[in-house]
């Protein structure tokens, strides 16, 4: 979700030290450049990861905080405002960290289209009256034509039609608005739907956190909502 999804976690080398004698050789662990950021210095790459996400000093230390305990084996890759979200402790911080985490997606989602806009022209401009590679189109484009379609939880009407759509055949990558990242609720909404093992490994149905895709369409409800890609754009279907 992304999925522009996902962030990885640089975890650093536990070294074993040794007081080193004066006649021994220079070890690999002593040397400076191997060695661990120095407090001040890991004190402003803190600061500095903080800012880009839009938190507090504080906030990105609980960020870590919770990704040294059980968070980090449930969901290792999980971006610091999902986390912090699906932690939060009031309804008033999980209303925060999802606005800011809207705001992030919305920005990144406008850069990435602007660029598949001036890729596509680029390649209309050099190579005219051939199709462009599909580099940036992800699943949305295959051999059969896919939808993308938009659901939510406590939805039975996104239930009702994401089943007639796949009994008719259809070929689906589904986005499930507020989840957060979290991927066992991901799962847990698509069994309830009744979206079986087999239609996901076959690829008629892929599953994805919406990342505020669903924003960046400027789209409106009622949910579901089906689109389909016609040329360079997305078009409701439903």
């Amino acid at each position: 979700m992304v999925r522009l999804t996902a962030l990885a976690l640089t975890l650093l080398s536990t070294w074993t030290w040794a007081a080193p004698e004066s006649s021994a050789p220079n070890r690999v662990d002593s040397d400076p450049r191997y060695s661990d950021p120095s407090p001040l210095a890991q004190q402003h790459a803190d600061a500095v990861n903080a800012k880009v996400w839009g938190l507090t000093d504080d906030e990105w230390r609980k960020f870590q905080r919770l990704q040294a305990g059980p968070r980090h084996y449930w969901s290792p890759q999980l971006d610091p405002l999902t986390t912090l979200g699906v932690e939060a402790d009031s309804d008033q911080e999980r209303q925060r960290y999802a606005e800011l985490q809207v705001r992030l997606e919305a920005k990144r989602a406008e850069r990435e289209l602007a660029y598949q806009k001036a890729y596509t022209a680029a390649w209309a401009r050099l190579f005219p009256g051939l199709a462009p590679v599909q580099g940036l189109a992800g699943n949305e484009t295959t051999s059969a034509q896919r939808y993308v379609l938009f659901v939510e939880e406590r939805c039975p009407a996104c239930v009702t039609s994401l089943q007639e759509w796949l009994n008719a055949g259809e070929r689906l990558d589904v986005y499930l608005i507020g989840s957060q990242g979290d991927d066992a609720r991901l799962r847990q909404w698509a069994h309830a739907a009744g979206i079986t093992p087999a239609q996901v490994s076959s690829g008629q149905v892929t599953l994805n956190h919406d990342r505020g895709r669903w924003f960046a369409l400027g789209a409106t409800r009622p949910l579901p909502a089906r689109f389909q890609r016609v040329e360079d754009k997305w078009q409701r279907v439903d």
